[in-house]
């Protein structure tokens, strides 16, 4: 029973199903989606916790429903979609970009969850309650206690590293998107510069059609050197994190979102 769980238990319990769910989303997202293999998630290494997070809150919050499997599939799939959504929420907030987005499925609600992913919830949870959490519990029983603590800290400090390396390269995500946003609107001025510039020259004599050539090339080279620098900013963790991501959007930079999924497929 869930309730004899030591902490120790669950937190095994949790980065098992970290892993479970990674292998889960991955493969459909990979064979059914994109036809090529993308690593996905928030995390570097192959693990999602919302996943985790989920079969635990499952767990829990289903503990008074196991005489009934339909309701343990109407509190599971309850629990695991605000569960969802509080996470999307917090995560949009938090780094202006959202990791997943149901606003093209129907019945979705802000784009954070949708009926297709609370019904598929509702699934998981009488799966999980009545058959895969039962050898993953005699899985965990085999291990002696001690092994177990070991193995829980050393996936505990390799998961705090991934964690901390993926909010920091979110937060760089977002701050180049704020960047991004303000160069755009300094390449507009610039354009509009450059095409007055050009309007100017053709109706210039020869020693101030020099003069205005000259400026003009300056502001094209200043315009190429901001893109350039905005590009070699666009390193390989962002890159990486935007790849386990294909569907992030952001409503606050969409169009420097665009920009850099420009850049994303120009490497590719």
């Amino acid at each position: 029973m869930a309730l004899a769980y030591s902490l120790g238990d669950w937190v095994l319990l949790f980065y098992i199903y970290c892993f479970i769910g990674w292998c889960f989303e991955t493969t459909f997202v990979s064979v059914f989606c994109k036809h090529h293999f993308v690593n996905r998630g928030f995390l570097f290494g192959p693990v999602l916790p919302i996943y985790g997070f989920g079969a635990l809150t499952i767990l829990v919050s289903t503990l008074p429903f196991r005489a009934h499997w339909w309701l343990v599939g109407l509190a599971g799939m309850a629990a695991a979609t605000l569960l969802e959504y509080v996470t999307g929420v917090v995560m949009e907030a938090l780094f202006k970009v959202r990791y997943w987005d149901y606003s093209h499925k129907r019945f979705n609600f802000q784009g954070h969850i949708c009926l297709t992913s609370s019904l598929a919830w509702g699934v998981m949870s009488v799966l999980l309650v009545y058959y895969l959490n039962q050898p993953v519990e005699k899985l965990i029983g085999m291990i002696d206690p001690q092994i177990r603590q070991i193995i829980v800290f050393v996936i505990t400090v390799i998961f705090t590293v991934d964690l901390t390396h993926a909010v920091t390269t979110a937060i760089d995500l977002k701050k180049l998107l704020a960047r991004v946003d303000t160069m755009r609107e300094e390449v507009r001025k610039l354009q509009k510069r450059i095409e007055n510039l050009e309007t100017a020259a053709k109706e210039a004599k020869d020693q101030r059609l020099a003069q205005l050539t000259d400026e003009l090339n300056a502001l094209r080279d200043k315009q190429r050197m901001m893109g350039d620098m905005l590009a070699e900013r666009f390193d390989t963790a962002k890159r990486s994190l935007l790849r386990r991501n294909p569907t992030a959007l952001s409503k606050k930079y969409k169009e420097a979102l665009d920009k850099i999924h420009e850049w994303q497929a120009r490497r590719s």
